[in-house]
């Protein structure tokens, strides 16, 4: 793929709705679901960015260097029991699928805004701090798609029942969503 093969930019937008791909939020899995591959992934400018950058890095760097490991790797002879080969296919196998991962991403992409307290309301790229009934902790999240990195926060999935749920709510309302250890119900203590 050349250069001129990425896409630019879509237009900044900001939304409450559409879904992302699936991401666990939590290790107990209260917050994770699994989310069609065809839905719009909402993602940050700055991620948006990186993720061509990786794109074009793996269709340009990476299978040059892919190729130039199996072709190392044939020249050591028998390929049927050529572990060099077979694990440079491999690698070849996996970079090619996150190729296409990439490109799915970011054909459906839907950047928007940092939403990190311009806010009330939970929205795609927004922090927002939750209580589960029952439990005095209030958990922080980063609603947004599993591409997002952020070092302090997990990332919860728009599209996920918790994240569904969260979309539109305000400091102070209560959330009832279906998790696949039954219904929860959390407060929404702060948004940004």
């Amino acid at each position: 793929m050349s250069t001129s093969d990425t896409q630019s930019p879509p237009p900044v937008t900001r939304t409450s709705t559409a879904a992302g791909p699936a991401t666990p939020a939590r290790a107990h899995g209260r917050a994770g679901s699994l989310a069609g591959v065809t839905e719009p992934v909402h993602l940050t400018p700055v991620t948006y960015e990186r993720l061509q950058a990786e794109l074009e890095d793996l269709t340009t760097r990476g299978r040059v260097e892919i190729a130039r490991a199996i072709e190392a790797a044939r020249a050591l002879g028998d390929l049927s029991e050529n572990g060099d080969y077979h694990a440079a296919k491999d690698n070849q196998g996996k970079m090619e699928a996150r190729i296409r991962q990439l490109q799915a991403t970011l054909k459906t992409a839907i950047v928007v805004e940092d939403a990190g307290g311009g806010s009330d309301t939970v929205a795609a790229g927004t922090v927002v701090g939750i209580r589960y009934e029952g439990d005095d902790e209030v958990e922080r999240f980063l609603v947004g798609s599993i591409e997002e990195r952020h070092e302090e926060l997990a990332v919860v999935s728009p599209g996920s029942p918790l994240g569904k749920a969260l979309l539109g709510k305000r400091a102070g309302d209560v959330v009832d969503y279906e998790s696949p250890g039954g219904q929860l119900r959390v407060t929404v203590v702060e948004v940004g």
